[in-house]
Order: C-alpha cells, then structure tokens, then sequence
C-alpha cells in the first residue's frame, strides 16, 4: 500500500512530462511534414558514387557536399 504513495504521483508527473513534450514538439513544429520524408525514399539516384565525384569534379566544386 505504501509503494502508492509513490508510484500515483510518479505516473502524475510523467504523463504531465510526455504531454509537455508532445506539445513542445508540435509548437516547434516536428510534425508539419509528415509525408515528405515518407516520399524522399522513394527517389532513386542510379548514378553510381564514382560518377556523382566525376561530376562534382568537373564543375570545379572540389568540395563534397
């Protein structure tokens, strides 16, 4: 019995946590896109790694991006 005296305001407090960060998340704006990246995996590159450096070699970039 005494171990509820813990354990209720424990839980009390960590929904009151877990809803303060939903709510953090969502004013920052952490779920406004949620199909985009769903979408960007389906994208295929079939240029292969050597060509992408060749190209970016050729433009003069000598940087990778």
């Amino acid at each position: 019995m005494e171990a509820l005296y813990l354990l209720v305001p424990l839980s009390i407090v960590v929904v009151f946590a877990a809803i303060w960060i939903f709510f953090a998340a969502s004013d920052n704006g952490q779920f406004d896109d949620l199909v985009g990246p769903g979408m960007r995996i389906l994208q295929d590159d079939d240029r292969p790694a050597a060509a992408s450096e060749a190209d970016d070699a050729k433009k003069g970039d000598g940087e990778k991006a």
